[in-house]
């Protein structure tokens, strides 16, 4: 028994072997596919298509409420599973349907941050091995984590603002654009919530926008300037295709680089 919590364990985490790759791709696919269900549900679209998408996210839940639940019970330190990070987006992303027959909208809310369980892929290079360089795999991360935080608060503030002002939060691309004027902002001022809720969610859009993205687009401009200083120098030991052009050992396993005419 203990073997195959083990199993379960290393093949619910690992992102090298085939099967790993299967299960972790599988999971990566149905978090988008319940993100666009989400989305598509804000359009004006059939009573019958309405209810399709609805099954479809049932079993989604499903799988992710079997997932949560195998992860909790082959970890080998339950406590410090349940506060780690990921377990707390995991548990975000299923709490809305464990207690989904308490109609309070706050826990409705929480099913936008699903988005964010993607952040367990970034974090490894499985899903971008087309990218050789680190540096490029940490600006595709940082584009990332600008999305889904915009794409985050889009649903929040479409979730709040759409039973009140629906003429103007009508669909979620009225939510995403709003949230991108204002974490950039730009503010042209042509949508305005009207809520309580939805004037708190925009100081935080502004407080994020302002402490946030500057930070990461200064981060983006200095991978940009340092990935054009290198030069391409494949190192025989982990494969880093990208080094400085006066390196002599490779920056991350310390392998003698060979040389090279940079002229």
């Amino acid at each position: 028994m203990l073997l195959n919590r083990e199993k379960i364990e290393f093949y619910l985490t690992d992102l090298e072997t085939p099967i790993g790759k299967v299960i972790n791709l599988t999971i990566a696919f149905l978090v988008l596919l319940s993100s666009g269900i989400f989305v598509a549900e804000t359009y004006n679209i059939s009573n019958d298509a309405h209810l399709e998408l609805r099954a479809l996210d049932t079993c989604i839940l499903i799988i992710f409420i079997g997932e949560y639940l195998l992860r909790l019970w082959s970890a080998e330190n339950k406590i410090n599973y349940i506060f780690s990070f990921y377990s707390v987006i995991d548990l975000l992303a299923i709490l809305p349907s464990l207690i989904g027959f308490v109609d309070i909208r706050f826990i409705r809310l929480l099913r936008w941050f699903r988005i964010l369980r993607l952040i367990r892929f970034i974090d490894s290079r499985f899903l971008f091995g087309s990218i050789s360089s680190e540096d490029g795999v940490i600006f595709t991360r940082i584009l990332f984590t600008l999305f889904a935080i915009i794409f985050v608060y889009s649903g929040l503030i479409y979730q709040v603002e759409h039973p009140v002002n629906p003429q103007n939060f009508g669909t979620f691309l009225d939510a995403f654009y709003f949230s991108v004027v204002t974490m950039t902002t730009v503010g042209f001022g042509d949508l305005i919530p009207i809520s309580e809720l939805g004037r708190l969610l925009t100081v935080l859009m502004i407080l994020t926008g302002v402490a946030l993205i500057p930070w990461q687009v200064g981060d983006l401009i200095k991978r940009l300037v340092k990935t054009a200083n290198q030069v391409p120098i494949v190192c025989a030991n982990c494969g880093l295709s990208f080094h400085d052009a006066d390196a002599e050992f490779c920056k991350r396993c310390g392998t003698k680089l060979p040389l090279i005419n940079v002229d």
